[in-house]
C-alpha cells in the first residue's frame, strides 16, 4: 500500500481573513498548499496562474483583508497522515502549552516539516495527532539534526509578534549548547563572519563564509573542556541558516557529529550518535512590567540538555583515561 496518493483540485478563489492579513503571498500559498512543492508554487505565481483580485502579482505581495486569491487547478500528492505520523512520538516532547503557543523539546534527527524526501515532520505530526487545534504553525525553525526548543504558534497574532521579535534581533535571546572538536580559545567570545546561502548540484542547501554575504554574529562561551573537545554555549545575535554550525567550523572547531560542516574523519573515531548541538533556552530580553502584556513579553523557556551530551562527554573522558593508562 502506498503512503502517498494523488488528487486533483479544481481552481478556486479564497478570501483573505483577518488571521492571514499582512502575509506575503508566497508564504500564504506555502501554508495553504501544504503538499504542493515550493517550485510549483513560485512557477504558478510567475506564470500568472495565481492572482489577487483578478490581477497578476509577485511572490512578495502583501495580502489585505477581504482580498480574493485565485488558485489554479492542480494535482497534489496527499500523504496518508496516519501512516506518515503515527510513529512520531511528538506528544511526549511537549514542554509547555498555553492558549497562545505550544513548546516542544524536539528530538535530534526529526525534521520540523516535510519536504525534500521527508514525508512528515513535527508540524505534520502535531496536526495529525492534535486535531483539536484549529490553527498551529511553526513560529521558527531549527535544523533536523539539532535538538531542543521549538515554538509552535496556536494563534496568528502570537506568530506575528514572535517573528517580529526575532527580526528585531534583540527581542528574544536564544542559547544553544554544543560540543566542538579541539581546544576553543577562551578569548574568542564573538565570531563575526558574513554568510551566504548556496545550493549544491545535488539540490542540498548549505551556507558558506562570504565577504559579500549577510552580517552574521554569534557569541560563544566556554563551559567545559575535555581532551580534544570543548563544550560551548552559543548565542546567535543574527539568525542565518546554519549560522552556529558554520561559524564554529570556520573557526577551526566544527561541531562533533555535524553531517554538513563537521570533520568526518575525527567523528568516525569518536562515533557520536548525533550532532552535538542543542537549542537549550529562549527568553524575552526586554520583559515589560506593564499589566496585561502578551505572553510573548514574559517568555522564559528551557529545554533540558539531553543525556546524550553528558553520556558522550563522560564516555569519551573515560575512554581517553583508559587509553592513556594502557600506554
Amino acid at each position: 500500500m502506498k503512503d502517498v496518493q494523488e488528487t486533483h483540485q479544481s481552481s478556486k478563489k479564497v478570501q483573505i481573513e483577518a488571521s492571514d492579513e499582512g502575509q506575503r503571498l508566497d508564504n500564504f500559498l506555502i501554508k495553504s498548499l501544504k503538499n504542493v512543492p515550493k517550485s510549483r508554487i513560485y512557477r504558478m505565481i510567475r506564470k500568472g496562474e495565481v492572482r489577487i483580485n483578478g490581477k497578476r502579482t509577485k511572490p512578495h505581495a502583501k495580502l489585505s483583508l477581504a482580498d480574493w486569491v485565485r488558485l489554479p487547478p492542480m494535482r497534489v500528492a496527499v500523504p496518508d497522515a496516519k501512516t506518515t505520523t503515527r510513529f512520531i512520538p511528538i506528544l511526549d516532547d511537549i514542554l509547555e502549552e498555553t492558549e497562545q503557543y505550544l513548546i516542544l523539546n524536539k528530538r535530534a534527527g526529526l525534521a520540523v516539516h516535510g519536504g525534500s524526501g521527508i514525508q512528515a515532520g513535527v508540524i505534520e505530526a502535531i496536526r495529525s495527532q492534535r486535531p483539536d487545534l484549529p490553527y498551529i504553525e511553526l513560529a521558527h525553525r531549527i535544523d533536523r539534526d539539532t535538538s531542543g526548543l521549538l515554538v509552535l504558534a496556536k494563534k496568528r497574532s502570537f506568530l506575528r509578534r514572535f517573528q517580529s521579535s526575532l527580526r528585531e534581533k534583540k527581542g528574544l535571546i536564544k542559547q544553544y549548547e554544543l560540543i566542538v572538536h579541539g581546544h576553543w580559545p577562551t578569548q574568542v567570545r564573538r565570531v563575526d563572519l558574513r554568510l551566504s546561502k548556496m545550493r549544491l548540484d545535488s539540490g542540498e542547501r548549505v551556507c558558506r563564509v562570504d565577504e559579500t554575504g549577510k552580517d552574521s554574529i554569534t557569541q560563544f562561551e566556554v563551559i567545559r573542556r575535555l581532551s580534544g573537545m570543548t563544550w560551548l554555549r552559543a548565542r546567535p545575535i543574527t539568525g542565518r541558516m546554519h549560522q552556529i554550525r558554520v561559524h564554529a567550523a570556520a573557526s577551526g572547531h566544527p561541531i562533533i557529529g555535524d553531517p554538513k560542516y563537521g570533520n568526518a574523519l575525527k567523528d568516525a573515531k569518536l562515533t557520536p550518535k548525533r550532532m552535538m548541538l542543542h537549542a537549550s533556552s529562549l527568553k524575552t530580553s526586554r520583559p515589560s512590567l506593564e499589566a496585561g502584556d502578551h505572553e510573548l513579553d514574559r517568555l522564559n523557556l528551557e529545554a533540558p540538555i539531553p543525556e546524550a551530551f553528558f553520556g558522550f562527554a563522560d564516555g569519551y573522558k573515560k575512554a581517553k583515561s583508559t587509553h592513556l593508562a594502557d600506554h
